[in-house]
């Protein structure tokens, strides 16, 4: 393996552990990544973020309290019957377990989330950058996010009050193409 395409590997994970982090609850960390510009190539550089308003957005999007508009699983968009939402752990859950079984890692006990949340296949991703060929990432890629990203991102884009969420749908979809 050249060192460049090592270096293009190493990228490829840092972008996913990236844009997995974006996806999770917004937190100090992250708004001190955004307004430093540590995160230009994912969002806009702002001066000043609302934090308040992101982890009230973030909520709204994906967590409820009522159903929320945008539900950030890979089962609800690909286990249902075409007019209505799958289930949450269904047999897309399973399948997307058993890749990372494959590669015997376990969810984060840190993690309280399900294993076909988008962040956490993000980091899969990037994970299989690192450890794996480009066509296995490319396999998982195609076996999931690639079957309901596309939804998934138009709905956060067309729910979404806040900019962030826009921006990191488009970079996500731009990453995952």
């Amino acid at each position: 393996m050249s060192d460049a395409t090592a270096g293009g590997e190493a990228t490829a994970a840092q972008g996913y552990a990236v844009l997995a982090r974006c996806w999770r609850q917004p937190d100090e960390q992250l708004r001190t990544a955004i307004e430093s510009g540590a995160l230009a190539g994912v969002v806009s550089e702002r001066e000043t973020l609302d934090l308040t308003a992101l982890r009230t957005e973030h909520a709204r999007l994906f967590v409820g309290p009522d159903s929320p508009p945008c539900p950030p699983y890979e089962s609800i968009y690909r286990d249902g019957d075409g007019d209505t939402a799958g289930n949450v752990l269904g047999p897309s859950t399973r399948a997307v377990v058993d890749w990372y079984d494959e590669y015997g890692l376990g969810l984060d006990p840190e993690w309280s989330d399900l294993p076909d949340h988008i962040a956490t296949e993000l980091e899969f991703a990037g994970h299989l950058s690192a450890v794996a060929s480009r066509e296995t990432c490319e396999q998982f890629l195609d076996e999931h996010p690639r079957q309901w990203f596309e939804t998934f991102l138009d709905g956060v884009r067309a729910e979404t009050r806040e900019p962030f969420y826009a921006e990191l749908a488009d970079a996500t979809a731009a990453v995952v193409r």
